[in-house]
């Protein structure tokens, strides 16, 4: 019995390390690997996600952010600046922007390089912040909750109404394995499906902790094919269905920005 719980413990620890390198696993593939019935399998997979160690999905697993390490952190937030680095790099001096509740999103405006832009937002984040010279602002008002920074409700949307803009930045709680764009505070959907409606084109920026994230959250409605602008350690197979769905896909690669830190 000891030695059936230590194997079955190695096996636990093997397959978490598989999903960990690759991001995101089919039950199948673990299967294969491992010699076992794709039942066990799907044991396993409970189990680690009791533990808050992966998160699954219909078919496979996927890395759950909740568990990302703390030395993983400071790789989460240089991907993060890449991301915003390579979103900025798409801003022409005379645009439009809008820019949702996510601050890798409001970060494009720090990297404009002299380009002039002006930006409506519904991240309050925007306040006290300073950026560049060419940048003109305005923030969306709205109701804030909690200690959140992201103005939601009806003045918002009614102010949004108003406004078009050539390009819209948006980041999202995350991109499910079946490549749907998810977000956490249900009371920011309507913002940020207007934002994409009013918009000529729009980009949605996920680091790889988001790519491939499953949960109980609301997904945007993305009857108009856009962008996602992700970093190099994102999964391919949840980036391959999303091409596959029409949505161009952006990789912000470290050797391409070596001036982000």
């Amino acid at each position: 019995m000891k030695r059936d719980r230590q194997t079955v413990s190695l096996r636990h620890a093997e397959m978490l390390a598989m999903i960990r390198d690759r991001q995101e696993i089919l039950v199948d593939e673990l299967a294969r690997a491992f010699d076992i019935s794709a039942m066990t399998v799907r044991r396993d997979l409970q189990t680690l996600e009791e533990q808050g160690k992966i998160s699954r999905f219909h078919g496979g697993a996927t890395v759950d952010v909740r568990a990302v390490a703390p030395d993983e952190k400071s790789r989460v937030a240089h991907c993060q600046r890449l991301i915003a680095r390579c979103a900025a790099a798409l801003v022409n001096s005379g645009d439009s922007l809008l820019i949702n509740g996510s601050n890798t999103a409001l970060a494009i405006l720090d990297h404009l390089e002299g380009k002039s832009v002006s930006a409506f937002t519904n991240n309050a984040m925007m306040v006290g912040h300073r950026f560049p010279d060419g940048v003109e602002a305005q923030l969306s008002g709205g109701v804030l909750r909690g200690s959140r920074h992201i103005l939601t409700g009806d003045l918002a949307l009614r102010n949004l109404m108003d406004v078009r803009a050539d390009k819209a930045f948006l980041g999202c709680t995350g991109i499910s394995p079946d490549g749907e764009i998810l977000c956490g505070i249900p009371a920011e959907l309507g913002i940020n499906e207007t934002m994409i409606e009013h918009a000529d084109a729009y980009f949605i920026l996920a680091d790889y902790t988001k790519i491939g994230k499953a949960g109980t959250y609301a997904s945007f409605h993305l009857e108009k094919k856009g962008c996602v602008i992700t970093d190099e350690y994102a999964p391919d197979g949840v980036l391959t269905r999303l091409r596959a769905a029409g949505m161009q896909v952006i990789q912000a690669r470290a050797a391409d920005y070596p001036e982000v830190c």
